[in-house]
This record gives C-alpha cells, sequence and structure tokens, in this order.
C-alpha cells in the first residue's frame, strides 16, 4: 500500500480534491491544440449555463427578499401593537397620577388649615 505513494524523489502526499474539485493529469505535448480547444468549449458551455441559471437564482433572491419582507411587516405589526398597548397603559397611569396629585394637595391643605385652626384655638388669648 505504501509503495502508490513513492516516487524518485521519495515518499509524497498526494492532494486530495474535495467533492466539488476535479483533478486531472493531462500531458501538454500530446494534447495541446485538442486541450486548448476542449477548455474554450468547456468555457462557453460554462457561460451559457450561468445565462441559462441567472434567472432562476434572481427568483430564488426574490423569494427570499419576500420572505424577509413579510417578516419585516408582521414584526412591525406586533411592534405597533405594542406600542398602542404601552401609550395606553401610559396614560392611564398620568391620568391616575394627575388624580393622585390633585388629591395630595387637596389633603395637604386641609391638614395645614386644620393646623392653624388649631393653633389658633389654642393660643387665643
Amino acid at each position: 500500500m505504501a509503495n502508490l505513494y513513492r516516487s524518485r524523489d521519495g515518499l509524497s502526499a498526494r492532494a486530495t480534491a474535495t467533492p466539488h474539485e476535479v483533478q486531472l493529469r493531462i500531458d501538454p505535448i500530446l494534447y495541446a491544440d485538442h486541450l486548448d480547444h476542449q477548455i474554450s468549449s468547456l468555457h462557453a458551455q460554462v457561460s451559457l449555463l450561468k445565462y441559462v441559471t441567472w434567472p432562476k437564482k434572481s427568483r430564488w433572491k426574490a423569494a427570499i427578499q419576500n420572505d424577509i419582507i413579510s417578516d419585516l411587516k408582521s414584526l412591525m405589526a406586533s411592534a405597533q401593537e405594542g406600542m398602542k398597548n404601552g401609550m395606553r397603559r401610559l396614560n392611564r397611569t398620568m391620568a391616575q397620577q394627575r388624580s393622585n396629585h390633585v388629591y395630595q394637595v387637596v389633603t395637604f391643605g386641609l391638614v395645614c388649615f386644620l393646623m392653624v385652626y388649631l393653633w389658633s384655638k389654642l393660643f387665643r388669648t
């Protein structure tokens, strides 16, 4: 098994291709003209495939963008509802605080009036 990796220079590891890569070993002297023609043909085919698949990619991107937009719309609707509920609670609290403030002012006035009245009754000479 180790003999598969031997060369004149000694043991060397072969570079492994990932599943998306293809390794070719071509003798450039024997197949130079044929190789150039094949490369040009493959380049043309790749360009054609890119052109054909471009609308599919744009439709796919448009579908993703539409999903994102619909998610954002629902998020904005829920945020708007949350803001309405928060404003409603804040207004209710503000109205309650105003009435509490009036109640406190009236109570403070009555206590002061009572103290002045009692002071005048006690120290009236």
